[in-house]
């Protein structure tokens, strides 16, 4: 069976920042280095992209915005981009989601979803 003509995978691996969280603010800080790889068989741009980042008490933030880092990412079939970014929570431990809309060289516009990953610090969860 071919391949979906428009089809991106997305990996994330998260990291804490312990430099730069605080327990007694309840601020705690994770990097996020995304890949996003083109395995359709048609070359699309990353336009924009749409986070939800959940704590631990359900508080919801969303993020929308264009492109990644500042980019606009076109990837051919075969094709990926890897960026780092960041985000900073109450809790030490939360989600977070999303989505990244693209158009095709054809034209085709379509959402590739980011599936859900966890932020945690280290040592809370077994």
């Amino acid at each position: 069976m071919p391949a979906n003509r428009y089809e991106f995978t997305v990996t994330v691996v998260t990291a804490y920042i312990e430099e730069q969280s605080d327990d007694a603010s309840q601020r705690y800080v994770f990097s996020y280095t995304v890949t996003i790889r083109n395995t359709g068989s048609v070359a699309a741009q990353l336009i924009s992209r749409h986070w939800v980042i959940t704590d631990a008490n359900e508080v919801v933030q969303e993020v929308r915005g264009l492109g990644v880092v500042g980019e606009q990412p076109f990837l051919k079939p075969g094709e990926q981009f890897e960026y780092t970014s960041g985000t900073v929570i109450s809790t030490p431990v939360g989600t977070m989601r999303g989505s990244y809309h693209m158009t095709a060289e054809d034209g085709m516009q379509f959402d590739t979803e980011i599936p859900a990953f966890t932020l945690s610090m280290p040592r809370v969860l077994h």
